[in-house]
This record gives structure tokens, C-alpha cells and sequence, in this order.
């Protein structure tokens, strides 16, 4: 008998909430324990993306059992325990791909091997942390593990910033010769994770390298997942996560073009997402997408558009209930003002931002403001005050800034750090704006970001009339023999 290609209808099982892993929060906000997730992460060699959703979906137990990465970091974590005591399902007891037995289960400090066996290729397991956290329903016997894997592999596989832009490929939904052959499935909560693990990714690896060598890779998989929305669900709730997953994505992409200088596709994929927000009623993605979207007037020299966005913004996320949501979309504000020469707008608009900040982060924040803590604030502050000519007070603000940042965000040290050397150039401190250029030379081999080069040539015209003060001169002589990477 022929198999039916709509999936068959599942009993309503709501999820059962981990409360051990919730007490193990304590008084922790989601976005501070996903920080200590990420150090710990980083302290045994790991690769995770945690962030506040990732836990809220820990304790509200839809993630029964974590992925092997997030195994093994919440083990080195809570030394002596095991997964059933941090309140997740045994192993056993979830059926999902490639299920190793105890005596395959990694140790605390397992170290990852440098080459993947056969057999991982085989099952689609990977010795690391490079793979989604388990989103797939252990009761849906109709689940297509292969097209599930297609999209896994195609958003998450791969290392460092080379190997990830070259993961970045296609996921194989375009219609082929025989497509007309096969049943149309529909797509259900696993490409929902997928995709929402693919946004997470990207974020994760421009936080570390910057935008260049990703963008060119990330259309692709753009067009997947609406793709994916044509496919149709059989769930309202997965149809939402999908709508909401794609609108993530296009201003993940939109970010990579804005922060490689292509301001024109930016502005589409920005414009594209907002399309889709509008479309589902999705307010916390409209005030993403008019929050990119006044960074993007802001840098392309439409302040007063800057203006309009950032304010659109702050009337759609005032009901979502996040101070730090509101106190960025402040800022994004001020730098409107700014490139208005309002000095007066800006300050006010600066003093809302930190007055808003100052109430502390909440469950309500948005996973995408990761990035945004005190080191993130005193930067935008800074480029406030550059923009309207305070040089001084914009090199405090900065240096506080790059002196602030987490380790974890490569990128914005490197951002931070070469505001920093323009403005004390600006501000007629050659020797120190010197010092300043040649710290971020030095991390241009982790960072591709054509923001960052074009702030750091600007710098090196200002010192050109100071190339015989000390240390000015082997700033320039690195900067002229560094090659702009693609």
C-alpha cells in the first residue's frame, strides 16, 4: 500500500518542564546562564551557541535530551552528575539518529577527535559541537530523518570561518528533474530547529570573524528556508517558528551584506523580513528588522530615515516587555540624532538608553541581543560622540568599551578597539591612536569585516601628516602591507 504523503495527525503530549535544570538557574536571567554556558563551552575546547531561548527550551522540557557538545559542556558544569540528574530524559528513552549506548556516551572532558570515523559520517553524528541541539519528536514514526540531515548538514558542518562560509550552501530544496516524481511532505518541527540553529550560527561565527567571509555563502540557504514556508505544515505553531526562523535569517544575511559594505542588498533583506513580520503579525521580528534597518540609514548617511526606524521600532516592541530591547532601539536613536548634528536629540535619547539599560536584563529579551551588554552600549555611545565631534569623550567610551567586551566577541573587540584609534587620532593623540591601529592589525587574521578596514584606513590618512612621531610609522608601514581579504 502506498504510503500517504500527508502526516498523519500525533496525540497532543505537552512537554514536561525540567525543573532541576531551572533550579540549577537560580536567580540567573536565561541570557546570563547561556553566558556560563558559552564560557564553560569554551574552557573544555566545545563549540555551542547557547542563548536564552536555547534554556527557555530546556526548562520547558521540549529539549528532553541534549546533543553530545551540550552533554559534555553541562557535564564539565556540574561535575558528578548525570543527565537524568540535571532533569533531562535517559539517552535511551529518546529515539533520535544514531543513539549511542552508555558505553559510548562522552565523559565530562572528552576531547574531540581531529578527524570524523567513518561510522559519524555514517550516522550523522559529529565528535563536536557543530550540530543543533535535538529538536527531533521522539513520537513521530513519520519523521524523514534523511531530509532532516540534508538540512542539518547544510546549515551547521564545518570549523573555522573558511570551513563555515564553505557550509553555508545550498539546503537541496530546489525543484529538480524529478521532483514531480516525489510526494510532497510537508515539513515539521526538526526544519524548525535547523533553521532557527542556522540563524544561531551565523551569529555565532560573525561574532567571531566578521561579516566577509560568510556573506557570499549565506543566500543560499536564505532561499531554503522560504522555501521551506511554501512547503506548508500541518501545525500552526511549527508555521510561526518557520515564519519567524526565515525572518531571523534574512537579517542575519541583510547584517553579513550591511557589515561587508553592500548597503543595497542590506536594505532588501531587511525590507524582506519586515515583509514577513508584517505578514504574520510578528512583532518582536518588525522591531528587529526596524532596528537593522535605522543601523543601515544610520551608516548609509540617511540619518533623519534613521530616526523614523529607530522610533518605529520602540512603538512595536514597547508591549514585548524588554528594557534592554528598548534601551538598543534608543541608541539606534541617538545615532540618527547624531548624524543630524542634534546634539540635543542625541543626548536625550542617550540618556533614555542607559536609564532603560540600567533596569537590568529580563526573560522577555530577545535571544539576537546577546551581543548587547555594557561593552556594546559604551561603543554606541562612542560612535555618538564621534559622529558629532567629540573626539575626547568618544576615545573614553570607546577604550571603555573594548576594555568591557567579552572575549567571545572577536569581532566587536576589533570594532571597539579601531573606534578607538580614529577618534584619538581625530583628537590629535597620534602616539596612542598608533598603539590602538596596531592592536586591531593583529586581530585582522580572525576578523573579516570591511567596516573594520574601511575605519582603520580612515585612521591611517589622519596619522599620515604624524608618521614621524613614535610608533606612528610602524603602524603605517603594517597597515599599507596588510592585503584587504575578500
Amino acid at each position: 500500500m502506498a504510503s500517504s504523503t500527508v502526516t498523519p495527525p500525533r496525540p497532543d503530549r505537552p512537554p514536561r518542564p525540567n525543573l532541576a535544570f531551572r533550579h540549577l538557574r537560580g536567580q540567573r536571567s536565561p541570557a546570563e546562564f547561556a553566558a556560563l554556558v558559552r564560557r564553560a563551552a569554551r574552557e573544555i575546547g566545545e563549540l555551542v551557541s547557547c542563548d536564552a531561548r536555547y534554556i527557555g527550551r530546556v526548562e520547558s522540557g521540549e529539549i528532553r535530551c541534549p546533543n553530545y557538545a551540550y552533554e559534555r559542556v553541562f557535564l564539565h558544569m556540574f561535575p558528578g552528575r548525570t543527565l537524568v540528574d540535571l532533569g533531562f530524559a535517559p539517552r535511551a528513552s529518546v529515539r533520535g539518529r544514531g543513539a549511542r549506548t552508555a558505553e559510548d556516551a562522552p565523559c565530562a572532558h572528552t576531547t574531540r577527535p581531529e578527524r570524523t570515523t567513518s561510522d559519524e559520517r555514517d550516522t550523522g553524528e559529529t565528535g563536536g559541537a557543530h550540530e543543533p541541539y535535538d529538536t527531533q519528536d521522539p513520537y513521530d514514526k513519520y519523521h524523514n530523518h534523511e531530509e532532516s540531515d540534508v538540512l542539518r548538514r547544510a546549515f551547521m558542518t564545518g570549523g573555522g570561518a573558511t570551513m563555515a562560509a564553505a557550509t553555508l550552501g545550498p539546503l537541496r530544496l530546489a525543484p529538480d528533474a524529478s521532483a514531480a516524481e516525489r510526494p510532497v511532505r510537508r515539513v515539521g518541527t526538526s526544519e524548525a530547529g535547523a533553521l532557527e540553529e542556522a540563524v544561531r550560527r551565523i551569529r555565532l561565527l560573525d561574532d567571531r570573524h566578521g561579516a566577509d567571509g560568510l556573506y557570499r555563502r549565506a543566500a543560499a540557504p536564505l532561499r531554503a528556508a522560504y522555501a521551506l514556508l511554501d512547503a506548508g505544515t500541518t501545525r500552526q505553531t511549527t508555521a510561526d517558528r518557520l515564519h519567524s526562523g526565515a525572518g531571523e535569517l534574512a537579517i542575519s544575511v541583510g547584517w553579513l551584506a550591511h557589515d561587508s559594505g553592500r548597503f543595497d542588498d542590506a536594505r532588501s533583506h531587511y525590507a524582506e523580513a519586515l515583509a514577513t513580520a508584517r505578514m504574520t503579525g510578528d512583532q518582536a521580528l518588525e522591531a528587529h528588522a526596524f532596528c537593522n534597518t535605522a543601523f543601515l540609514a544610520r551608516d548609509a548617511g540617511r540619518p533623519r530615515e534613521a530616526v523614523r526606524a529607530a522610533q518605529a521600532a520602540q512603538r512595536v516592541a514597547r508591549p514585548l516587555g524588554s528594557p534592554r530591547l528598548m534601551s538598543l532601539l534608543a541608541l539606534r536613536e541617538a545615532g540618527g540624532w547624531a548624524g543630524l548634528t542634534d546634539r540635543a536629540g542625541c543626548e536625550q535619547a542617550l540618556v533614555r538608553a542607559q536609564a532603560l539599560y540600567d533596569r537590568g536584563p529580563c526573560d522577555n529579551d530577545p535571544e539576537w541581543m546577546s551581543f548587547y551588554g555594557e561593552a556594546e552600549l559604551e561603543g554606541l555611545k562612542a560612535q555618538c560622540w564621534s559622529t558629532l565631534g567629540d573626539w575626547p569623550r568618544a576615545a573614553r567610551h570607546a577604550r571603555r568599551a573594548a576594555d568591557l567586551q567579552d572575549p567571545h566577541f572577536t569581532r566587536n573587540i576589533a570594532l571597539y578597539t579601531a573606534e578607538l584609534a580614529d577618534d584619538l587620532a581625530r583628537g590629535g593623540r597620534p602616539d596612542e591612536a598608533a598603539v590602538a591601529g596596531i592592536r586591531v592589525l593583529d586581530l585582522l587574521d580572525q576578523v573579516q569585516s570591511s567596516r573594520i578596514q574601511t575605519m582603520l584606513a580612515g585612521t591611517a590618512r589622519v596619522l599620515l601628516p604624524h608618521r614621524r612621531a613614535g610608533g606612528v610609522s610602524t603602524f603605517l608601514e603594517r597597515h599599507a602591507s596588510t592585503p584587504r581579504k575578500a
